[in-house]
């Protein structure tokens, strides 16, 4: 699982911010406790500095510090017994002056070894759905408001009417985001003419795979070459559009409206090659229809998209202009 550098980022600044609270809000009840049981703040004082001043004056002396650690542990117990006495005199549990991290696992680091912990991901997922709503409507797009009502439920040519071959549409996309990773289909092709839902249902399965804690990076045709070309002539961090080949899931959103150059192919071979021989999932939305992929990009694209993505055409009429009708 690969987070966007700034996700990142801002989710360990929130998880800074955590820390900074918790260690205040700790300090502040400490205070507040020794002050009215200044016995218990010298005996941690104590505790705090014997073990340290006991060897520290044996080793001086050329002794071996043993018998001062023993004899000190000795006089421990019985501070520590006279501590937890005064605390449970004043209504107070033993461990009240214990500064718990919030995270049992990683003790509010953030990370378990080379390992993100599951604190810092949460964080992630949430800062990463807040960048996604800047671009996509999360607000109003769901699954749940994903409306048929604007296909025709007439029947076609082929005997499927576009309302019952979009809810199979619909079906296959939810059942991929919801069970990312876990289904037989990587990869997805959405083709079909403009405003038939192709975006709508993108914002859908990345708001839902988001959510279950995997890196999504979402973004046009355009803006992603745009990208690419910018590193390449150095007006752009070298490493930026690493971001588009190794997050979980990259939403490439409506290829072919951009202006297809030998670069522009060469970059969107890289795209898709290096995604699929590192297992990576990709959703894919187009006006154009697999056989005008083929006419239009090169031969190697061509083919894996045809033989890697699972082709998903949408079918009826523009829903723009059926809403703007209606209203």
């Amino acid at each position: 699982m690969s987070y966007e550098p700034e996700v990142l980022r801002r989710a360990t600044e929130r998880l800074k911010q955590r820390q900074q609270m918790r260690q205040a809000t700790f300090e502040a009840r400490r205070e507040k406790l020794y002050q009215q049981l200044p016995r218990v703040k010298e005996i941690d004082k104590q505790l705090r500095l014997g073990v340290t001043k006991a060897a520290t004056a044996a080793l001086r002396h050329g002794e071996d510090p043993t018998a001062a650690i023993q004899a000190l542990r000795t006089e421990s117990k019985s501070l520590q017994q006279e501590r937890k006495t005064l605390l449970l005199q004043a209504g107070y549990q033993e461990d009240d002056l214990v500064n718990r991290p919030d995270c049992p696992y990683c003790n509010d680091t953030g990370w378990r070894g080379a390992t993100m912990c599951g604190c810092l991901k949460k964080l992630c997922a949430e800062e990463q759905i807040q960048a996604l709503s800047s671009l996509l409507d999360f607000q109003g797009q769901s699954f749940d408001t994903f409306s048929l009502d604007y296909y025709s439920p007439t029947p076609g040519p082929s005997g499927v009417s576009p309302r019952s071959h979009m809810e199979m549409v619909r079906d296959i996309c939810y059942n991929y985001a919801s069970r990312f990773g876990r289904t037989g289909i990587r990869n997805l092709f959405l083709s079909g003419s403009p405003g038939l839902g192709k975006t709508f249902l993108s914002a859908c399965i990345a708001q839902v795979v988001s959510e279950a804690g995997f890196s999504v990076v979402y973004d046009t045709a355009i803006q992603i070459f745009s990208h690419f070309e910018e590193e390449k002539f150095g007006r752009r961090e070298a490493g930026s559009v690493q971001r588009y080949l190794s997050c979980d899931l990259l939403i490439l959103d409506d290829l072919g409206s951009e202006l297809t150059t030998p670069f522009l192919q060469s970059a969107l071979y890289q795209i898709v090659n290096t995604r699929l021989i590192s297992n990576k999932h990709t959703v894919i939305s187009s006006n154009l229809s697999q056989r005008e992929i083929a006419l239009r990009y090169s031969a190697q694209v061509a083919s894996r998209i045809a033989g890697e993505y699972r082709l998903l055409e949408f079918w009826g009429q523009d829903i723009r202009q059926l809403k703007s009708q209606l209203y």
